[in-house]
């Protein structure tokens, strides 16, 4: 119980800012276009600074063994969940409809990045946020290939891909990581690091505003009816981690026994908190963006972001009770 409270409130802190931004949203109290505009600050400024600095700090050359361990059993981890979403997402929708990407991207993506970073930063610290980001990895770059493959139509693929893939977010990763093992973030000024750390702490609040503004936009009573979307919801929160977890146990018990090599059950949670979060705001955008289905995504996230506020909190304990508490905790 202690476990379950302790994950219980920065959920529900994080489900709050989801209120306030649908609330904004419905009453109109800030104009139609903030949405597009917490969006650019989130891609442009916030979460590069959470990246930019949480690598510069904790990605180095003493912890690169743990990191490639965890980057490799992530890349196991997305590549099973993807495999599974394509049996599963027939039974949801007929392929080359408008829907069958946003269920297939729902099935095999969580919102790993806007829910998944503020969740384990706000538990765990800045240390852990750097394994989480960077087991997350392979799951940033199959988003933002993959995933943009299924949710945009074929008319409208342009080839923008490697633009995507190489946006703000992944590039100041990549430069945080540079400067972590080269030892140059020794030397960067106090105000710098000050200014990214202020900046930093905005990602969390302002992506669940976002997504509560974006809820907001289509209609509550019609998203509720849609009755396919609770059962995607319920695989996405609780059968779907659950069953990637398993397969990284299962590799992580195969390491040790063929090849003696020890590996703790840290992976594992950072698998849950990338597999459990609520389903992202793609199954939105890109739709809307294409002329796909909007409203069976907005559904999605709404359903999702309010359920997971309990079942983040419950299945984080059942983790913990099986496999004790994780990163030294």
């Amino acid at each position: 119980m202690t476990i379950f409270l302790a994950t219980l409130t920065p959920m529900l802190t994080l489900f709050i800012c989801i209120a306030a931004g649908y609330v904004a949203g419905k009453t109109k109290i800030i104009p139609d276009n903030a949405g597009k505009t917490l969006a650019k600050a989130e891609t442009w400024i916030f979460v590069p600074a959470l990246s930019f600095i949480t690598m510069v700090r904790y990605c180095t050359v003493d912890t690169f063994t743990t990191h490639a361990t965890n980057i490799l059993l992530s890349s196991v981890g997305v590549a099973f969940a993807i495999g599974l979403s394509l049996l599963l997402t027939g039974f949801f929708a007929k392929k080359g409809s408008n829907e069958w990407g946003v269920y297939a991207y729902a099935l095999a993506f969580a919102n790993s990045g806007y829910m998944g970073d503020p969740v384990v930063l706000s538990l765990f610290g800045e240390e852990v946020l750097a394994y989480y980001k960077l087991f997350c990895l392979p799951i940033t770059l199959l988003i933002y290939t993959w995933g943009v493959c299924v949710l945009t139509p074929k008319s409208a693929q342009s080839g923008s891909l490697f633009k995507n893939l190489l946006g703000a977010p992944t590039l100041s990763m990549l430069l945080g990581i540079a400067v972590g093992l080269s030892g140059l973030g020794n030397y960067l000024p106090s105000f710098l690091t000050g200014a990214l750390d202020t900046l930093k702490a905005c990602m969390g609040p302002v992506a669940m505003l976002l997504a509560g503004i974006t809820i907001a936009k289509y209609d509550f009573v019609s998203m509720l009816k849609k009755k396919k979307v609770y059962v995607v919801t319920a695989l996405r929160l609780t059968l779907l981690p659950a069953a990637t977890v398993a397969v990284l146990l299962g590799v992580k018990t195969l390491a040790r026994l063929c090849f003696g090599l020890s590996i703790s059950a840290d992976p594992l949670f950072l698998c849950f908190f990338s597999t459990a979060a609520a389903i992202g705001l793609n199954t939105v955008v890109f739709p809307e963006a294409y002329g796909g289905s909007p409203e069976t995504g907005a559904a999605m996230t709404m359903v999702s972001h309010t359920l997971c506020v309990i079942t983040i909190p419950l299945l984080y304990a059942l983790m913990v009770l099986l496999f004790g508490a994780p990163f030294g905790a």
